[in-house]
């Protein structure tokens, strides 16, 4: 268990970087423009689930190997943003399709899980972010470092979660106010996967290491 002292730090800290709209904020909002509350708050939890592995590979010292090699980090950063253009465009083409009544019933939840699942799990910075800043509040003198770490990374996890699920039921509740015009609900649609799109470029196009 970390330091009990260290952890109003911890959470301050995490707040500030989790509302900070960022790669996953605005996949989340996208997917919610793009498909309406259910989709964004399913793809929250993909997301979180996603994010999952770095937690343990950070917590058991694999996190560090990922981030300090370049092929690694360039690998993952490249499949996810090909898969965020491919979200994005896939939102495009059918967002003629959001307006039929029975489109929300379409997609299924563990389709929409395992988008967000991919995204997260494809993320390169989640490591480098977790390696980066747990051991910041970790004493090793506390306990097993390897425990610390998990447990930090999965208090995060939670506020994250906690976060990104206001956000993606805001923009739901933006978009259900939007559908009331055909029209207006189709552009604004296109809008989620436009910013996924560009999401996914600028993924692709930020450096190898942060």
């Amino acid at each position: 268990m970390p330091p009990l002292a260290t952890l109003p730090a911890f959470v301050l800290a995490s707040l500030v970087l989790i509302v900070i709209p960022g790669p996953g904020v605005l996949f989340v909002i996208g997917r919610s423009i793009a498909l309406g509350r259910r989709a964004g708050v399913l793809s929250v939890v993909g997301n979180a689930i996603g994010n999952v592995p770095a937690i343990l590979a950070t917590a058991f010292g694999v996190g560090a190997i990922v981030a300090s090699s370049i092929v690694a980090f360039t690998v993952l950063k490249i499949v996810g943003a090909i898969y965020l253009v491919w979200l994005g465009i896939q939102a495009i083409r059918h967002r003629h399709a959001h307006l039929a009544a029975t489109q929300p019933a379409a997609r299924s939840k563990w389709t929409l899980l395992r988008q967000g699942f991919v995204v997260g799990v494809t993320n390169p910075k989640t490591i480098a972010f977790f390696v980066a800043v747990l051991p910041q509040f970790v004493d090793p003198h506390a306990g097993a470092v390897w425990s610390q770490l998990l447990v930090l990374g999965l208090i995060f996890q939670v506020l994250a979660l906690l976060c990104d699920s206001t956000w993606a039921l805001a923009a739901g509740t933006a978009r259900t106010w939007f559908a009331r015009s055909p029209k207006r609900l189709s552009a604004l649609s296109g809008t989620g996967g436009v910013m996924m799109i560009g999401l996914g470029g600028a993924l692709a196009l930020t450096g190898a290491k942060s």
